[in-house]
């Protein structure tokens, strides 16, 4: 199993054509889908996310290496399809309505999927009521909301709001982030998990998907 070490480490280092030869050699060789996914890419990028959180690596390194998982998982996916390997999870985020900030959420959909979930991601400026029609539409576990703004961040009261009048309370848990944003007011709204940065996000994401 050499050729995932080897895919591993090339992703890290955020070199996509060469990943994206050595999903295909693996798949040639028939190493199965699964296991390229899990100990070739995502266990690249689980490495990233981890140095991320440690400040060993930042942003833009984290863009490099992601830029190559998703160029790896373009050769992968028909395989993933066929043979019917499903996501770990699935997310809907987005950044909430008055506020136009993605960088901090276009990181955590990144690292999101470096988990091996799937994200919806639904943009910036985005409606309360656009999170739960879209979290009921692609059978989501979490809806993450990210902020940038003090005025702003009350709008995660609105979604919490919404997914409590539509009855989805029990099923979809509400995740929280963003520079104001604190686990003081992540209780006060009551919302479901606060999270201070993109790694932590990821790590406790998978976390609920595994025990829903």
């Amino acid at each position: 199993m050499h050729i995932l070490e080897e895919m591993s480490t090339l992703l890290q280092q955020g070199r996509a054509p060469k990943v994206k030869e050595l999903v295909a050699q693996a798949i040639d060789e028939n190493i199965s889908p699964k296991d390229i996914l899990e100990q070739g890419l995502l266990s690249g990028m689980t490495v990233i996310g981890e140095k991320f959180k440690n400040n060993e690596v930042f942003v833009p390194e984290v863009l490099i290496a992601a830029r190559a998982m998703n160029a790896g998982m373009e050769i992968l996916k028909p395989h993933l399809v066929s043979n019917n390997i499903e996501a770990k999870g699935i997310a809907v985020i987005g950044t909430v309505k008055g506020d136009l900030h993605d960088i901090g959420k276009n990181l955590v959909k990144m690292m999101l999927k470096g988990k091996g979930l799937t994200v919806y991601d639904l943009g910036v400026d985005v409606a309360p009521e656009v999170f739960v029609e879209k979290a009921i539409e692609y059978n989501a576990d979490i809806i993450c909301c990210s902020a940038l703004l003090t005025t702003t961040m009350t709008e995660m009261k609105n979604v919490v709001d919404k997914v409590n009048q539509a009855g989805l309370h029990n099923k979809v848990k509400i995740m929280i982030g963003g520079a104001p944003v604190t686990q003081n007011f992540c209780d006060s709204i009551g919302a479901d998990y606060y999270t201070p940065d993109a790694a932590t996000a990821s790590d406790v994401a998978l976390q609920i998907c595994i025990a829903s």
